[in-house]
């Protein structure tokens, strides 16, 4: 074996020699071929910069070839050059000659054509301008120039004199050929020829329609327009193909019209300011608006350079919106009934004329404002005699528990008003108007929302056991009627509706007035007063609901309860109550069908009343024996389903409660069982006594327990030491807590705490 591995271990060793001689030789094979591959780059870039060489060679001899050739290049462009300045030299000469012998001879169509051909040959000798030639050519170019606009002035003034209505000339094709130079000449020529031709086509406009003239009052706007409309039908026949096209004659004429006319009507208006009545400033407005209109339909505006374009609105109004009507489409006078729910119109494209000549009146758009006061004033009054004479809505009817109809022509008015003074002016004027709103928004809120809610009266009559027996099914102890509930429901209805409206025209006042006045539009005040009156008609309700229990409440609380020997059906008072409840709460929910969410707040607000209400009369029911307390805590179950059905008692279609109010039914009333549950537990021992009251009732006011302690009839004695160890058995408050008479408990579960209340439910079921 040794022998064996000796002979593996020499093996292995000439293997290993092996393989180390064998890399030595590697190593110098390849220095051998770097060597080799240094030299053969070399030998490469010595090629290289042998092409390079020939190639600078050639490049050379290529030049030498073609140096002949550049340089006959150069010289034909220079002869080319040469000769097109000499043709444009002799053009632009000979074009003057022409030029000036044709201004003499008038001939304005030869000389439009050639007027522009010398301009543009002129062009190309500007950079030769230090030649003598060159600028006496340039010079006698001008010259003509000079001398065509003062000849064509010339033209035009003997064609067109300023002075008088007689017209000496008149359209001619000289004129139309000199409106073509015109047009090639200095741009104040045909400014000049434009603003001499209007002024003196409209010369007998000022003369005709002079201030102390009858025609210039407001009475007789139509015959300016009128006139106009005759004038440019004249234009158009006599003139129409004088005038280029591109120079818009036609508009210029209507445009400087507009600007007259606005400055003449300002200035009688002025005059005449006590003169200026409603009916005749909307008239004269109307009139105004519609010619307008129609410079929209005829013209473009497209030398209304300086007029800057009206914004669109960025949004339209919400469905819901009761002013969806587009009203730019309205005569100002026009007096268009607008519905409520009318869908929108495609709005029309903004007009450019709107305002040039009908912004004069905005001024004296006062009047308007003070007509609309008065008027306003007259609808609130004649409102108010309306509903004096036809009386409230009667129960049983449409009308009974609707949004009174007076509402709707109030709003619709309004939508009118507003309409006429956007048209008129969507600045100050509107901001004016909206104040008008508000104030008249405040009365209708006041005088006829307010104003005829009836009065509620705090002397309740007074029920004893025997009348409560007595009492018959139709008995009625709550103060208002079933017309006056209706009434009361119908305010309720129409303040909601003018709440959602007011709003709604707050939108559309911003929308019309100016961007920059829209934060003077503010109607909060106005909707805060109709959310007052709506509150107001809600604690009526509640109000009159309440006080028909208040009876049966205080024939409960006077009781013998002590006396009671058994537990019978639910007694008289509970009776009354649901009975009250039953007769009262479907009248009002079916007048307040359109507004469910008010019933909703209407249900509420009456539990949150007569369950603390009921809950203090049980504090009074003293003392009450063990079978009183059983006859109460079943009275307080009945009651308790009675409040849970409420939303929906007397109802054909049974509608679950909102959770939110079955929450406040269950708690509350859930206390008022606790504490009869109290009263009914022993008192013996105290200690139990107190820490089952601490339990159920998680209320840490001595005085709570000191009514529980009434109503069981304890002796002063025997509650003193009950009080002193309640104080004692009270839970230390958590640190931070003021350390007030009520504390916070955890309140038990019906589950664990209502086994008796669930005897008292099956001895119920089974008597009903």
């Amino acid at each position: 074996m040794k022998a064996f591995f000796l002979k593996f271990t020499s093996r292995l060793d000439d293997n290993i020699r092996t393989v180390v001689r064998g890399q030595t030789n590697v190593g110098q094979d390849g220095r051998q071929a770097l060597e080799e591959a240094q030299i053969a780059i070399q030998q490469l870039f010595g090629k290289i910069k042998d092409i390079k060489d020939k190639a600078e060679k050639s490049e050379q001899m290529v030049k030498e070839i073609t140096r002949d050739i550049k340089q006959l290049d150069h010289a034909k462009r220079h002869l080319t050059t040469s000769i097109t300045t000499l043709n444009h030299l002799h053009m632009l000469a000979g074009g003057v000659d022409s030029l000036e012998a044709m201004t003499r001879k008038r001939q304005y169509g030869e000389v439009a054509n050639l007027l522009q051909g010398v301009v543009n040959v002129l062009e190309h000798f500007h950079k030769y301008m230090g030649i003598p030639q060159i600028r006496q050519l340039s010079e006698r170019v001008k010259a003509a120039q000079s001398e065509l606009g003062t000849q064509i002035l010339a033209d035009f003034e003997e064609a067109f004199p300023a002075q008088g209505s007689k017209r000496a000339g008149g359209p001619s094709n000289v004129l139309k050929d000199a409106c073509l130079v015109a047009n090639v000449l200095d741009p104040r020529i045909k400014q000049e020829i434009i603003k001499k031709f209007i002024r003196q086509h409209l010369s007998e406009y000022l003369v005709l329609f002079q201030e102390n003239q009858d025609v210039a009052w407001l009475d007789k706007i139509d015959r300016r327009y009128a006139w106009i409309k005759r004038q440019l039908l004249d234009y158009e026949e006599k003139y129409g193909r004088m005038f280029p096209e591109e120079w818009c004659m036609t508009e210029r004429i209507a445009v400087e019209f507009c600007h007259i006319t606005k400055a003449e009507l300002a200035k009688v208006m002025r005059t005449r300011a006590k003169e200026i009545e409603v009916k005749l400033l909307l008239f004269a407005i109307q009139r105004t608006t519609n010619f307008e209109g129609l410079l929209a339909k005829r013209f473009t505006g497209c030398t209304l350079t300086d007029t800057p374009g009206q914004k669109r609105p960025e949004s339209p109004l919400e469905p819901t919106n009761p002013f969806l009507e587009d009203d730019a489409g309205e005569d100002v006078g026009t007096d268009k009934d607008g519905g409520l729910a009318k869908p929108k119109k495609p709005k029309a494209p903004d007009n450019p004329f709107h305002g040039m000549i009908s912004k004069c009146f905005e001024p004296h758009l006062y009047v308007y404002i003070e007509s609309q006061d008065k008027n306003l004033g007259e609808l609130i009054d004649r409102f108010v005699a309306d509903f004096r004479a036809q009386g409230p809505p009667k129960a049983g009817t449409e009308e009974g528990g609707a949004v009174l109809p007076s509402c709707a022509d109030l709003f619709v008015y309004y939508k009118k008003c507003m309409v006429q003074c956007s048209q008129l002016s969507t600045g100050e004027p509107m901001i004016a108007l909206t104040t008008i709103f508000q104030k008249f928004l405040r009365e209708y809120a006041w005088k006829i929302l307010s104003g005829n809610l009836p009065k509620s009266s705090s002397n309740s009559g007074v029920l004893t056991i025997t009348s409560l027996l007595k009492e018959k099914e139709g008995y009625e102890a709550s103060k208002f009627t079933v017309d006056e509930l209706c009434l009361i429901c119908s305010i309720l209805s129409t303040a909601e509706y003018c709440l959602a409206t007011t709003q709604q025209l707050e939108e559309k006042l911003k929308e019309k007035v100016d961007k920059v006045l829209t934060e003077r539009i503010n109607l909060t005040g106005e909707m805060d007063t109709f959310s007052t009156v709506i509150s107001n008609s809600i604690q009526l309700l509640v109000q009159d609901l309440d006080a028909a229990c208040d009876p049966a409440l205080s024939a409960m609380s006077k009781m013998p309860w002590q006396s009671v020997e058994h537990v019978g059906d639910q007694s008289p008072y509970v009776t009354s109550i649901i009975m009250h409840i039953k007769q009262n709460v479907p009248i009002i929910r079916d007048n307040l069908a359109s507004t469910r969410k008010y019933f909703t707040q209407f249900c509420i607000k009456f539990t949150n009343s007569f369950i603390p209400k009921f809950i203090n009369h049980l504090f009074r029911c003293k003392p009450i024996s063990m079978v009183g307390a059983e006859q109460l805590l079943l009275d307080t179950h009945s009651l308790k389903t009675v409040l849970l059905d409420l939303p929906s008692i007397g109802s054909q279609v049974l509608r679950k409660a909102p959770a939110s109010y079955t929450k406040i039914v269950v708690k509350g009333m859930t206390r008022a069982e606790m504490i009869l549950k109290v009263v009914m537990a022993p008192h013996e021992p105290p200690v139990v006594f107190v820490d089952n009251y601490i339990k159920l009732l998680a209320d840490g006011n001595p005085e709570t327990f000191q009514k529980v302690l009434d109503m069981k009839g304890l002796k002063r004695s025997e509650q003193s030491s009950m009080l002193e160890l309640f104080r004692q058995r009270l839970p230390t408050p958590p640190s931070g807590n003021d350390g007030g008479p009520s504390l916070s408990f955890s309140a038990p579960t019906p589950e664990q705490e209502s086994s008796r209340i669930r005897k008292l439910e099956k001895l119920i079921k089974k008597r009903l």
